[in-house]
C-alpha cells in the first residue's frame, strides 16, 4: 500500500497534472495491485473461515473493484484524508450546534455546512448552488442528519 501512495507522492513532487498522474498510475500501480490481491487471496485460503483475517480478506475482495477505481478516474485520490480533515470542524461543531436554538436547528446547520464544505473542496460555487435550494430546506426532515 505504501508503494501505491508513493506513486501519487512522486506525482506531487514532480508537479504532474491529472493526466500525467493517471499515466504514472497506469504504468506503476497494476503490478502492485496484483501483488496485494494475490497476498489477500493467499491469506484468505489459509485463514479459518470465521477468523477476523478471513472476514477482512472477504470484505476487501468483495470491494476490490471499488478499491481499484482510482485507476479509471484520475481525479480520485487514494486517501480521503483531505476530505476528512476538512470536514473535522463540521463534525466537532455538530455536537455544539445540536443544542442551539430549536431542537432540529443543529442538524440543519450541520447538513448545510457539510454541503458547503463539500462544494468548497470541489471548488464549486456554493452560493450559486445553495441560493435556490435553501428556502426548501425549511421543510426537510432533519432526523436523517442526526447521528
Amino acid at each position: 500500500m505504501d508503494q501505491l501512495f508513493a506513486i501519487d507522492a512522486e506525482a506531487r513532487r514532480e508537479g504532474l497534472d491529472q493526466v500525467a498522474r493517471h499515466t504514472l498510475r497506469q504504468q506503476q500501480a497494476p503490478p502492485l495491485l496484483h501483488e496485494i490481491k494475490t497476498r489477500i487471496e493467499a491469506a484468505q485460503s489459509t485463514a479459518l473461515p470465521a477468523s477476523a483475517l478471513a472476514k477482512a480478506c472477504h470484505y476487501t475482495l468483495a470491494l476490490w473493484q471499488k478499491l481499484i477505481r482510482f485507476l479509471q478516474y484520475p481525479e480520485l485520490e487514494l486517501s480521503n484524508n483531505l476530505a476528512e480533515n476538512s470536514m473535522r470542524p463540521i463534525a466537532i461543531g455538530r455536537k455544539n450546534w445540536v443544542h442551539r436554538g430549536r431542537a432540529r436547528a443543529g442538524a440543519k446547520v450541520a447538513a448545510i455546512l457539510s454541503v458547503v464544505e463539500s462544494y468548497r473542496r470541489m471548488k464549486l460555487s456554493t452560493c450559486q448552488y445553495l441560493g435556490p435550494i435553501l428556502p426548501g430546506l425549511a421543510g426537510v426532515n432533519c432526523n436523517l442528519y442526526v447521528p
